[in-house]
């Protein structure tokens, strides 16, 4: 009628077109990426992937809890894919701090004090691997043995690299890789929950160790007369 004022309602006139609206807050699109994120801001010191809910991770990502399925089939496929991040991370940081190493006892030297200065930083990556590795599920510690042998790998890569560039002999370098690796790791997760102020010696009792583990692969490639 003319003269009566026309009400503007805020709901749209089609029911189906606000049904297609994501709710105030959420992501219309989420990527693998942004749930590992997601995942890994909500992970801690005490706080294991393995307790993480669906529902958890959805609402850290800001999307609807059906929404994760686009990307992943289960908690479980989300945490695998964080434990291999986790690893690609830390094997890129500790890789090329020991590329610009030149002898073996600098290698050593060196990737210690990085893999110790990472177990103290913000970074969460680290723990998630000494954690999954001895309380995750099976498929969890699968997923880290999966990273270890990844380090094993690139570890006697660089132990080859400079045993040949010193000309030294050296025995069996895929054992002594592993052998080097596990320890480093097994040290780690007993360390990390210690006071900071022990850090100091638990690096150098660490370093002495895989020292005896690289001179006696050493002297045992020099042949039956050094051992």
């Amino acid at each position: 009628m003319k003269g009566v004022p026309r009400i503007h309602s805020s709901r749209t006139a089609d029911p189906a077109v606000a049904a297609r609206r994501p709710a105030q807050g959420r992501k219309p699109v989420i990527s693998r990426n942004d749930l590992v994120e997601a995942a890994l801001t909500l992970v801690g010191p005490h706080r294991s992937v393995s307790t993480l809910s669906l529902r958890e991770v959805a609402r850290q990502a800001g999307i609807a809890p059906n929404s994760f399925y686009r990307q992943f089939r289960d908690m479980d496929e989300l945490a695998v894919a964080l434990i291999d991040r986790a690893g690609s991370s830390l094997r890129q940081i500790i890789g090329e701090a020991r590329q610009r190493a030149t002898t073996g006892s600098s290698v050593v030297q060196t990737s210690v004090q990085t893999f110790m200065a990472q177990l103290r930083s913000d970074d969460k990556l680290l723990h998630i691997l000494l954690r999954e590795g001895t309380v995750g599920s099976p498929a969890f510690k699968a997923a880290v043995d999966r990273q270890l042998r990844f380090f094993e790998q690139e570890l006697q890569q660089d132990l080859v690299r400079i045993a040949e560039a010193t000309q030294t002999a050296l025995h069996e370098p895929a054992t002594t890789a592993r052998a080097i690796t596990r320890l480093v790791f097994a040290v780690g997760a007993s360390t990390v929950d210690l006071p900071r102020e022990r850090d100091a010696q638990a690096t150098e009792e660490l370093v002495t160790m895989v020292r005896m583990i690289l001179r006696g692969a050493q002297v045992m490639g020099a042949g039956p007369g050094r051992t």
